[in-house]
């Protein structure tokens, strides 16, 4: 009844009229739009076959093993801690992969390691914010996001540690998993996936030379590629029939050749595709589809309501929406305590895609933000936002996740306050 008396109480008294609300709710749409064209079909939907492909055909007994409360550490969270410099992923994408490995029996620590690494850690992000913001903040940018994932996963398991401490016993009384294929092909099957993820969601460099902008150059060739050999595990493998994948391919590659210029549209065709043979095919093909499912019904309202709100409050880049972009230049400046602490909290809510923090900063660091509070937004903003945050809420609760959130804009907070005393 509260929600429903404030829904209306809000639509009832919103000041329609007013030029700044009005512009705030397009603002609203127009980042949703953004978000549906751009990462959507590119990162999200990948992401989600990936997380039911872990739901399915990776044993709660091999993650518990190798990511457990009672794995090694220096295995669990040294594979956690880098596992970005692979994923180029935002902090909406890296969701539904760490919903798959939490709910598969990850350790907290290491899968909250995973859940930070995922975005910050990302090697063409990290070189594009040395070319452009400097080497000093590339660097300390590249250190401090995976110490943070090391760090932000301790503590995390420190403070919880009697939990972790049932789930390593537990994990201790687990039979040896049945293994339905040899490892092999279960890593070649998940890297396909995974490439294809990477080169579909590849972004283009600053500058038109070197090898990041040789590989975006010809992006789509290898995420057909890659696209080949899945096509070909599932015939081999999840025994798809050679017909019906003949004849999807064949239908994506004339949308790739009819309309080259529009690679999105070949690609979506590749995602129809898969889906009508995973759901058309009996056996494995179609739990693992029902388990991409529910991963898709639990996350995906979640994240569109978030990135509605964010751009109702935060605007676009570029763009206001309720809060006046003003208000934030004015409380980044310089590399006090106040500037620190509110940029890593603006950057913590606000939506960044996986390399658009990097614009992003080179024009507040025009308009007089510090180095330091520049740094605390680089290692708050790629991991959090508040899309992100509501569906953590509804994987592991409203404590761990405000915990979580405290600790990574703490520590951003800190961080940018060392940095700026030494290079602000």
């Amino acid at each position: 009844m509260a929600l429903l008396t404030g829904a209306f109480l809000l639509l009832f008294w919103i000041p329609i009229e007013n030029e700044r609300v009005r512009g705030a709710v397009l603002e609203s749409l127009a980042l949703a739009k953004w978000y549906a064209q751009e990462h959507v079909l590119l990162c999200l939907i990948p992401a989600l076959f990936i997380a039911g492909a872990i739901g399915c055909f990776v044993s709660q007994a091999a993650v518990m093993k190798y990511l457990g409360a009672g794995a090694p550490k220096v295995l669990a969270y040294g594979v956690a801690s880098v596992s970005g410099s692979i994923l180029a992923v935002c902090s909406c994408t890296v969701l539904p992969l760490f919903a798959g490995i939490w709910k598969r029996g990850a350790g907290l620590g290491p899968a909250i390691a995973f859940l930070y690494s995922g975005p910050a850690v990302n090697i063409l992000a990290v070189v594009l914010t040395a070319r452009i913001l400097g080497p000093e903040l590339g660097i300390a940018r590249a250190v401090g996001a995976v110490l943070f994932s090391l760090v932000i996963g301790l503590a995390m398991h420190f403070i919880y540690r009697k939990e972790e401490q049932a789930k390593a016993l537990a994990a201790l009384h687990m039979p040896e998993p049945e293994v339905d294929r040899p490892l092999w092909q279960n890593v070649v099957y998940f890297a396909s996936m995974a490439a294809i993820l990477i080169f579909a969601t590849w972004g283009k460099p600053s500058e038109p030379v070197g090898f990041w902008h040789a590989v975006f150059q010809v992006k789509w060739w290898l995420t057909g590629a890659a696209a080949l050999v899945f096509g070909a595990i599932l015939v081999r493998w999840f025994r798809v029939r050679a017909a019906k994948m003949v004849l999807a391919a064949t239908a994506v590659a004339a949308f790739a050749f009819l309309f080259p210029e529009q690679p999105l549209i070949a690609f979506s065709a590749g995602i129809v595709a898969v889906t009508l043979l995973l759901t058309t095919t009996r056996g494995e093909t179609q739990t693992w589809f029902l388990s991409t499912w529910e991963f898709t019904r639990q996350i995906m309202p979640l994240l569109l309501g978030g990135v509605l709100v964010a751009g109702l409050l935060l605007g676009r880049p570029g763009y206001e929406g309720l809060i006046p972009s003003r208000w934030v230049e004015g409380w980044v400046g310089g590399n006090s305590l106040q500037a620190n602490f509110f940029s890593a909290l603006i950057g913590a809510f606000m939506y960044f895609a996986t390399l658009t923090e990097v614009p992003i900063l080179q024009g507040l660091l025009g308009a007089g933000m510090g180095k330091g509070p520049a740094l605390a937004l680089l290692l708050a903003g790629p991991a959090l936002s508040l899309p992100n945050m509501l569906v953590i809420r509804s994987i592991m609760g409203t404590q761990k996740t405000a915990v979580f959130v405290v600790l990574v804009v703490l520590m951003s907070t800190l961080c940018g306050l060392i940095f700026g005393s030494f290079f602000g």
